[in-house]
């Protein structure tokens, strides 16, 4: 597989088609949206940092600590004033290892930040909130 993946710590606010490998850290307590779907939130890591990601359904029920993932396709956004990673629509969590991998948890780059409280990127009304709805705001 000829992929490049990016350093955590190289994400910035508005990326797209990302590509990461992580280990799974901690797994957040579901919440259920409005439209019925689970999101989790989870903090994941790899030699340079440590981020969130934000994981909706089925993904997040199979996701455990200790998994090493490889992320494609995702895109970084602001959410409540921190750096989040989200899985685009065409884009896919892929388990392929546990355990065995070399990771910092520092820096977090889902800290919450300034810079980001006022950022217009932020709850662009492009941004999908949950996985059935297409980019128009419409299912």
């Amino acid at each position: 597989m000829g992929e490049q993946f990016t350093s955590i710590k190289d994400i910035k606010p508005g990326q797209k088609n990302i590509n990461i490998m992580f280990i799974v850290l901690d797994i957040g307590a579901p919440t259920r949206t409005r439209d019925g779907h689970d999101v989790r939130s989870v903090k994941v890591a790899d030699k340079t940092g440590s981020i969130n990601i934000s994981i909706w359904d089925e993904t997040g029920d199979l996701l455990q600590t200790g998994d090493i993932c490889r992320l494609t396709k995702g895109y970084s956004n602001v959410w409540k004033s921190c750096l989040t990673l989200y899985t685009g629509k065409s884009g896919e969590v892929i388990k392929v290892g546990e355990f065995c991998m070399q990771f910092t948890e520092t820096p977090n780059m889902s800290e919450p930040k300034p810079e980001y409280t006022n950022n217009p990127k932020s709850d662009q009304p492009g941004q999908r909130k949950s996985p059935t709805e297409s980019n128009d705001g419409k299912t």
